[in-house]
Parts: structure tokens; sequence; C-alpha cells
């Protein structure tokens, strides 16, 4: 009994002894989950590889500041998705996310997945900082929604705009996809170049699935458009770019967001020559931290940037600067800082959400294929 009595003695003694000592070990971080949904596969996985490039390098560069959130030490890590470009399967990817118990999403890329994922991540209170540019998105009424671009009420009403204006076009025919974003942009579009004095003299419709236009190509051929625009995405712009040459169809294709990669300049070939395309933003040069964020990105992923990595960047970091200016990684606490985010990024001098969630200043570049390269005509509406 005296030697359990001593045991017991020396064993509470060496407790308060080691209670009282300080730690000589830091505390593990704490791992915290940042969503991330676009398709990975398909004809659009060029973007979203492009899209998840830009999270990855902001997590990376915020775990490199060894960051302390909440008085503990914090490691993000990313949770990526394949949406697959489909509705569907965007909904049961953003209940995934849910229950995998990420803090914030950076997605969806198409409009037609981040419109029905919304309601998912509103129930649950998670920010969701989508690529989307059709107007639908954040006037759904859910104060979760943050848009990483400029939407289409500005990409096609400049482009619009700028057609009839700059460009002198007058008759102009239109092709969308019939996807909320192809839909959404060709309306976008059509509303300002009439206000500009153009004449719609046709519209067709195709899907974001089709290869094959002559048909509607041909119709279109009979009303002898200046120029052809195109509502979707360069997947299908590509294709219908060659038709148009074998129809010997001269109208000039406009569409927007057609720079990735250069697609379509490789698929189209000299077909390309005089084609136009709108983008969000500013090209990358032109960027306040466009040259810097060049080089960076170069160096980690042995590649140039495509086209939204650096937008990606700037709404995860974001989302970072507002869980540090919250103290917490609680979307419920930090909702309230991100929507009152006001920094500069390396995309735009002042990035800063109004009360929807869209862009204060998200700015519109109009390129034109010169000699097999885009080449920037003008870009207005940036900060």
């Amino acid at each position: 009994m005296q030697f359990q009595r001593t045991a017991i003695s020396t064993a509470l003694a060496l407790g308060v002894a080691m209670a009282g000592a300080p730690c000589s070990y830091a505390a593990s971080p704490v791992e915290i989950k940042i969503g991330f949904a676009a398709p990975l596969t398909g004809g659009q996985a060029h973007y979203g590889a492009d899209f998840r490039s830009g999270v990855q390098l902001a997590i990376e560069d915020m775990n490199g500041t060894n960051p302390v959130i909440g008085g503990k030490p914090v490691h993000f890590v990313l949770d990526a998705q394949d949406d697959q470009a489909d509705p569907r399967t965007g909904t049961t990817v953003a209940q995934k996310l849910v229950d995998d118990g990420v803090v914030a999403v950076l997605g969806h890329y198409n409009s037609g997945t981040s419109i029905p994922a919304a309601p998912i991540y509103a129930k649950a209170g998670t920010p969701e900082i989508a690529m989307a540019t059709s107007p639908t998105y954040t006037r759904l009424g859910l104060p979760t929604t943050f848009r990483l671009l400029t939407s289409d009420t500005q990409l096609g009403g400049v482009l619009g705009d700028y057609a009839v204006k700059g460009l002198k076009f007058k008759r102009i025919a239109i092709i969308d996809d019939r996807t909320a974003y192809g839909q959404g942009v060709a309306e976008e579009f059509a509303k300002a170049a009439k206000a500009a004095g153009a004449t719609v003299v046709d519209e067709e419709y195709t899907s974001d699935k089709a290869v094959d236009f002559r048909a509607i190509l041909t119709r279109i051929k009979a009303v002898n458009p200046d120029a052809v625009f195109y509502g979707g995405a360069d997947t299908q712009a590509a294709p219908m770019l060659k038709q148009m040459r074998t129809l010997a169809i001269k109208s000039v294709l406009i569409g927007p967001d057609m720079l990735q990669s250069d697609n379509l300049i490789k698929v189209a070939g000299e077909a390309s020559e005089g084609t136009l395309a709108a983008s969000e933003g500013s090209p990358l040069a032109q960027m306040p931290g466009g040259k810097a964020f060049g080089e960076h990105y170069a160096k980690r992923f042995n590649q140039p940037v495509e086209l939204y990595a650096p937008y990606a960047y700037d709404g995860t970091m974001a989302v970072f600067n507002a869980m540090k200016k919250a103290d917490s990684t609680d979307p419920h606490v930090f909702l309230a800082a991100l929507k009152a985010t006001n920094m500069k990024g390396v995309t735009t001098s002042e990035l800063a959400y109004d009360q929807y969630g869209d862009l204060k200043y998200g700015g519109v570049t109009v390129y034109k294929v010169v000699n097999g390269a885009w080449k920037p005509l003008q870009t207005v509406g940036t900060k």
C-alpha cells in the first residue's frame, strides 16, 4: 500500500509540474476546407482547370503566412469537385461540399450550375463565390451569392454597343446555346445593339453539345448579316466559325469569353481572323498586379495564365481577408466582413461588392483576332 501511495503521489507531482511548464511544441493547425466546383472533365475542362489553379495558388499563399484565426493556427485545404457543367450534377456536388463542412465555395463556373446550387449553399450559410455571369444568379435574394466576374448585363451590353457604335455593324444575326449563360448574354447583346441602332435580322438556337450548325447557318446566310453573335462557349464557336467559312458566310463572328487557351484560334485556324470577343476585366498585362501574378503563376504551374485564374485568386483572398477581419472561420460570422470587402487585388485596385454580391468595378475588354492572336481593342469599367 505504501508503494501505491508513493507512486500516486509521484504521478500527481509530475502532472502538476508538467502543467506548469511551458509547452515545448506548437499546437497543430486546425484544418479548414475551402470548396471548389467547376467542370473538370468534358469540353469545358480547360475552364475549370484554370479556375482551380487560381484558387489553389491563393490557398498555398495564405498557408505560407502561417495564419492564426480565432486564436488558433489554421491550415486551408482544397475540396475540389467536378460538376461536369451539368445542373443536376451541380446540385449533387453542392450538397456534398456542404456535407463535407466547407466554409466557403469558389464556384461554380457556369451560370446553369451556380443558380440551382445557390439555395443549397444559402441554407447552410456557406458563401458561394461564382464565376457565373448570369444576372439571375445574384438576384435570387440570397445573402450568400457573390460574383468573381462582370455580369452578362455589362458584358453583353458593352459588346452590343461597341459592335454598332465602334464597328458600325447594322444588321446582326444572333445564335445562343440555350444555357442560362448563353441565352442571358445574347439577350443583353441584342438589347444593347438595338438601342444603338442595329437591326437583329435573325435569331437562332442550338445547344452546348452541338457540333453541326449548317442548318441554322444556311438560314443566316440568306439574310446576309454584317455580323453573327454567338452566346455560348468556344467549344461550339470554333467549329461554328469553320462551318461559316465553308458556307462562304463572310459575316464577322462575335462572342463573349472565347479567349481561353486560344482554343478558337487553334481549332478554326485562318477562319478565326477578324473574330471579335469580349471578356470580363482587363488583359493580364493591364491588371494592377498582373505582371507579378503572371510570374508567380508560371513558376508554380509551369505554364502561363489563361484567363480566369487571377479572378479566382482574388475571390479566394477576399474570403481569407474576411475571416481575418472577423477573426473567425465560421461563415455565419465572417459573411458580413465578406460583404464589406474593399481590398486591392491582382485584377483591380479596388475589389468590392455591391448589395447583390456583384462586383462594383468589373470591367469589360473587347478583343479581335489579328494575325492569329487576340488583340485588345478597348477596356471599359475597370478601376
